[in-house]
Formats: structure tokens, C-alpha cells, sequence
């Protein structure tokens, strides 16, 4: 079956396939695509979540032995199969083709791939995966679809705003999804729930703390410990809004994660940044990242209430996590 990224929550709620492929021009609407899907899968207990990722000379032997594998702990399992290249050569396919052929009775399966041309399209790997479950193209949005994209995203946090505002906003960030994206949840962390006015869209975007946050950056991909706690603390002291900052932390982590996963950002990024970021990705490894994101995740809880704790202490925990010296391991 195919399907677009819009029809994806229809069908998450009707039924849970047990295989989905997401391909697409639109790296931002594959990488919200597969978020969707594995928090269904979390819903219908899958509590374990093996990744598997097929880069050059893996070993796709140890990808087909891993899915065979039963569960020891749990009833249902996701399994993930990340294509970076979008081309797992000879044997990969053959991979594919075989575990379509018998899907695991305890798994839920996402494999994610970048924009196909249209001969990987027609390959028997490909056509197994669609054989076998859903693919889900990631299309990307144009500027006429934009504004409708906007007001959706502005429903999801109880704000909403007219089609002249929806129509600034989307001439600002026309050609970069990312960038809308951030447009929106800033608006969430500096407006309240309601109508949004363009005035009050022209007011927020001018983001007085942006130096101390730019600056907090910097001292992370420098791995200067104590500039950074001196930067935290001065932000605390100027009433920095916690949500905005720990936004601006995680959405630098998500950066490095695309990096290192060999995805290019969509937006553009000056080369010394793309280096400093490269840089500090590459002290980081897939457990690193998993223990800093459910680190920004336990800050979010103690921001609102239902985590006990100090976010600030936090956030210097974070920080230096980003850095790449975590001084308090999250269990």
C-alpha cells in the first residue's frame, strides 16, 4: 500500500501495519513520519526498539539474525531498519527481500530511507517492502500547501491565525520546512493558546536573548565547562524563558544526530557551524545521544511539574552532555 505522510495518522488509527517504509524528498516530513509511527508502535506495546543501520559493509547477516530473534522482554518489539544512502547493494536487498518474505510475529518494523530515484523504486527490495506493509512517501510541501501546513501546526498547540498572517509567516520561511517548524514552537513557548496576530508574530521573532543562547553554543562546541555554566547562569539570572532554551539545546542535538547519521540539514548552515557541529557529533555515539535526549526529556517534566528536580542544574548537565563531558549520566 501507498500512502502520503497526510494520510499516515488515518491509517496509524484504523490499524497498525506491521511494516512501514518512509521515502522522500522532504527530510523534516520523514523524520516527523517515523516519530509517528514509533510512538503508535510504543501505544501497542512495543517496548523494545532494536536499530539497525545499513551502512556500508554492514552486516546484513546480523540484521536478519537479530530480527529472528524473539523477544526476552517484552510481548512486542520495533524493529528499525535505517537506509541512509538509500542503496543496500546486493546483499542488503537480498535481506530485505527475505525478511518481507516472514516478518517477525512480534514486531512492528519502520524502515526509513531517504528520496529514491525512480530505478531503487523499481527494485525487488523495494517492491518486497511494499508487498509487505505501508509506504509512506514524505512529499515535499510546496509554497501554496504552506500556509495550510502552518495553521495545522499552529492547531496542534491551541493557537490559530488568520490567512494574511499565515501568508507572512510563509513567505518568511518559504523553501525551508525546518525553519517553519521552528517559527511555530518558538510562537508556543513566547505566545499563549488563541488567535495569533501578526503583530504578535512580528514582536516574538525579534528574539532579544539570542546572543546568550548563540553564545551558550559556542562554549558546548568548545567543550569550555565552565563558560558554559557561567552562560547558564546568566541566563537564569536575565529570566531567560526555560522552554526557549531547552528548545534551542535539543533542537542542536537533533543536528548533531542528523550528522552523524549522514543526513544533511535541510537548511542552510555556514561552513565554520557544519564544522564545529561535525566535530562535536563525532565524540557522541548512539548511547550518548539516547542518554541526552532522555536527559532534555526529563528537563521538559521538571519544567512542568511532574518531575522533581532543578531544570537549571539540568541544563548544565545537558550542556555539557552536548559538549561531550557529561559530569551526571541520566539512567
Amino acid at each position: 500500500m501507498k500512502i502520503s505522510t497526510r494520510q499516515l495518522e488515518g491509517q496509524l488509527r484504523k490499524d497498525l501495519a506491521p511494516l512501514y517504509a518512509v521515502h522522500g524528498p522532504e527530510a523534516l516530513v520523514a523524520l516527523e513520519a517515523c516519530d509517528r509511527i514509533r510512538e503508535a508502535a510504543r501505544k501497542s506495546g512495543c517496548s523494545e526498539r532494536e536499530v539497525f543501520f545499513a551502512e556500508p559493509g554492514a552486516d546484513w547477516n546480523r540484521f536478519g539474525a537479530g530480527a529472528a530473534n524473539l523477544s526476552l522482554f517484552a510481548s512486542k518489539r520495533l524493529v528499525e531498519l535505517r537506509i541512509p544512502t538509500g542503496k543496500p547493494g546486493a546483499e542488503g536487498g537480498r535481506a530485505i527481500e527475505a525478511y518481507c518474505a516472514k516478518l517477525p510475529d512480534d514486531a512492528i518494523t519502520l524502515v526509513a530511507l531517504p528520496e529514491l530515484e525512480w530505478q531503487q523504486q523499481k527494485s525487488k527490495w523495494f517492491e518486497a517492502l511494499e508487498r509487505a506493509g505501508v509506504l509512506v512517501e514524505a512529499r515535499a510541501v510546496s509554497r501554496d500547501e504552506l500556509p495550510e501546513w502552518l495553521a495545522e501546526r499552529l492547531a496542534r498547540q491551541d493557537q490559530k491565525a488568520s490567512v494574511e498572517t499565515l501568508e507572512w509567516l510563509a513567505d518568511r520561511v518559504e523553501g525551508n520546512l525546518l525553519a517553519a517548524r521552528q517559527e511555530v514552537q518558538k510562537l508556543a513557548l513566547l505566545l499563549p493558546p488563541g488567535e495569533v496576530t501578526l503583530q504578535a508574530i512580528r514582536d516574538a521573532v525579534t528574539d532579544v536573548s539570542r546572543y546568550e543562547r548563540d553564545t551558550l553554543l559556542e562554549a558546548i562546541h568548545a567543550t569550555d565547562a565552565g563558560r558554559i555554566a557561567r552562560v547558564v547562569s546568566s541566563l537564569e539570572a536575565e529570566g531567560e524563558p526555560l522552554p526557549l532554551l531547552l528548545w534551542t539545546l535539543t533542537e542542536e542535538l537533533r543536528l548533531m544526530m542528523a550528522l552523524a547519521a549522514n543526513q544533511r540539514p535541510r537548511r542552510f548552515i555556514p561552513p565554520e557551524r557544519m564544522a564545529a557541529l561535525q566535530k562535536t557529533a563525532r565524540r557522541h555515539d548512539l548511547a550518548s545521544f539516547d542518554r541526552e535526549l532522555l536527559r532534555a526529556h526529563r528537563i521538559d517534566r521538571m519544567i512542568k511539574g511532574i518531575e522533581t528536580g532543578d531544570p537549571w542544574d539540568s541544563v548544565v548537565d545537558l550542556a555539557l552532555g552536548l559538549a561531550g563531558r557529561p559530569i551526571l549520566a541520566a539512567a
